[in-house]
């Protein structure tokens, strides 16, 4: 089949696809090909679907039934047919794009990989689309939004096409409003302000997940998250949603503030939706920063993460080593405290030579306190103890 623009042919994961041929859009170095082929395709997010493989068997297993899919900002169709290729159980599979030539090379696509009977392909705008599946019985059991940019404008759609039960998952890609760069752009889009810390990618995901919380309870629904990550440019979340007025409440009330001061490092939450009145910071008595509102309950449940991590073993993966190391500092990290440090910042600070990683949270766990790695950044570890105590660990290390 021909679509009057160069595509090539790719294999990922067990598919084979058509898609745009980058190579063919690049005029100079700053352009970004996957936005300006007349179809979008980004290679480097194969990690960013492998795992949403992962994360959807994982749930398909826990409800032990079979799940319809949807999947409406679909570009190629990639991610479409590999949910229909590697996921057992899945017997519908709703894709759709607003671009008539994406919606061309999706359907051509399914039918490539013999699963045409499981595809479904539409034309439409992504809030319509979703829309029209908010009735009971025609909900989904999976909804994927991968937009380029901000998920914020489909989340309200999103969430009212989902089943009781269902699994939501959102990327990000907009992480200069996100980490603080642009805060008004932060506010005005997630309704929460973001702070630039060392930790800004987890506040990013906290903002991403506060956003969602907001946006379900108005509809009586609650949120968990279950799984979250940030790999190179961007955060991805993913949320089962349950109904009623109680669990929305009950999410509504793992909302908060996260209070951070830039001159000692010190940190700590507080919980409602009801702005922090401005104080001063306890260790040193500088202002605090405050970022959100936002999510201040588990970014990833434990459980749900091992499940994934099993499911990775039984698969050939090309990227399998990098998968399985981030769901085992995602699982170690699951239900520890809430930010993280960095050596090198603490270091940078008080204008001392860096001392090995190894040796601080070898150091914090002698003296009593809980210290794990994070996968947000390789430099960064989470503990329990205070801001002081992790400043005078590092001083005296380097000393």
């Amino acid at each position: 089949m021909s679509f009057g623009f160069p595509t090539e042919t790719i294999k990922e994961g067990k598919v084979k696809v058509v898609v745009p041929k980058l190579s063919a859009y690049i005029k100079k170095p700053s352009d970004y090909a996957p936005s300006k082929a007349p179809v979008f395709y980004n290679p480097t997010m194969e990690l960013n679907r492998d795992l949403a493989v992962l994360v959807l068997q994982t749930h398909q297993k826990l409800l032990g039934r079979e799940l319809s899919v949807c999947e409406p900002l679909t570009g190629c169709g990639l991610r479409g047919a590999r949910f229909a290729v590697e996921v057992k159980g899945v017997r519908k599979v709703a894709l759709n794009d607003i671009n008539p030539e994406a919606v061309k090379v999706a359907g051509f696509n399914a039918e490539l990989n013999d699963v045409a009977d499981l595809v479904e392909v539409a034309n439409e705008d992504a809030n319509l689309f979703l829309s029209r599946y908010a009735a009971p019985r025609k909900r989904f059991d999976y909804v994927d939004i991968d937009p380029f940019g901000p998920p914020v404008p489909y989340m309200d759609s999103a969430i009212r096409s989902l089943r009781n039960g269902g699994l939501l998952a959102l990327t990000a890609t907009d992480m200069a409003p996100l980490c603080g760069v642009h805060p008004r752009a932060c506010l005005r889009k997630y309704g929460g302000v973001p702070l630039r810390t060392e930790y800004c990618h987890e506040l990013a995901v906290r903002l991403v997940a506060g956003c969602l919380t907001m946006m379900a309870a108005k509809h009586e629904i609650g949120v968990k998250v279950v799984f979250s990550h940030s790999i190179d440019h961007y955060v991805r979340a993913y949320a089962v949603v349950k109904y009623g007025a109680k669990v929305a409440d009950k999410s509504v009330q793992q909302m908060g503030y996260i209070l951070h001061c830039f001159s000692c490092f010190h940190r700590e939450t507080v919980t409602g939706i009801t702005s922090p009145l401005k104080r001063a910071c306890p260790s040193c008595g500088t202002k605090l920063s405050v970022a959100g509102p936002l999510w201040l309950g588990r970014i990833a449940d434990k459980n749900f993460c091992s499940l994934m991590e099993k499911e990775a073993k039984e698969r050939n993966l090309r990227q399998e080593k990098r998968i399985l190391k981030i769901l085992a500092l995602v699982q170690n990290e699951a239900e520890a405290q809430v930010t993280y440090y960095t050596v090198d910042k603490i270091c940078d600070k008080l204008n001392l030579p860096v001392p090995p990683q190894k040796k601080v949270l070898d150091r914090l766990r002698k003296e009593g306190f809980q210290a794990v790695l994070t996968h947000f950044n390789s430099r960064g570890f989470r503990t329990d103890a205070p801001a002081s105590v992790v400043r005078e660990i590092v001083t005296k290390l380097t000393a």
